[in-house]
Parts: C-alpha cells; structure tokens; sequence
C-alpha cells in the first residue's frame, strides 16, 4: 500500500495562490479593455504588462528564495519586499 501525504492547504498559501490567480483574471479583464502596447522602461527591456508581471513574479521569487537561503529574519519580510519589487516592475520597468 502506497501512503501519500498530501499538501497542507494552510493559509498562507491559500492567499498567494488567490492573490496570483486574482491577479491573472484581473490582467485579462484589462487587456480585453485596454490592449497594451510595448513600452520601454527602467529595465531597458521593450515590454508589455504582461511580461512586466511575468519579470515581476520572477524577481519576487528569487528574492524570497535568496532571503530564506541567506538571512535568518523572518520570511515575512521578503514576501512584503517582493511586494514592493513588483509593483515596481510593474509601474516602472
């Protein structure tokens, strides 16, 4: 007989995973509205926002998994960081 142990859905991850899932259903709700057009930005990269948020998640999870690797804070800390690092990809790059 096999065990399998399954993911524990606690909070947390429920919340990232609708806040991803809100903000991919919002993204589309916008780009039927308004059709983005490339821009270039801080990054120096010609992007529209979908790949601003693609670049954005990108850069949010490789600083959560560097902050965990390298610093004993809490991990709270990145995922706030992270926040902030895409929205301002967002805005800017």
């Amino acid at each position: 007989m096999i065990d399998l142990e399954w993911m524990a859905w606690t909070l947390p991850t429920a919340v990232f995973f609708a806040g991803i899932a809100a903000l991919l259903v919002g993204m589309s709700v916008w780009q039927h509205v308004s059709p983005t057009r490339r821009r270039r930005g801080a990054l120096g990269l010609s992007t529209t926002r979908g790949d601003r948020v693609f670049l954005g998640l990108l850069a949010s999870a490789f600083l959560q998994l560097a902050w965990l690797g390298l610093t004993p804070f809490s991990p709270w800390i990145a995922a706030g960081l992270g926040g902030v690092l895409l929205v301002w990809i967002l805005r800017f790059g």
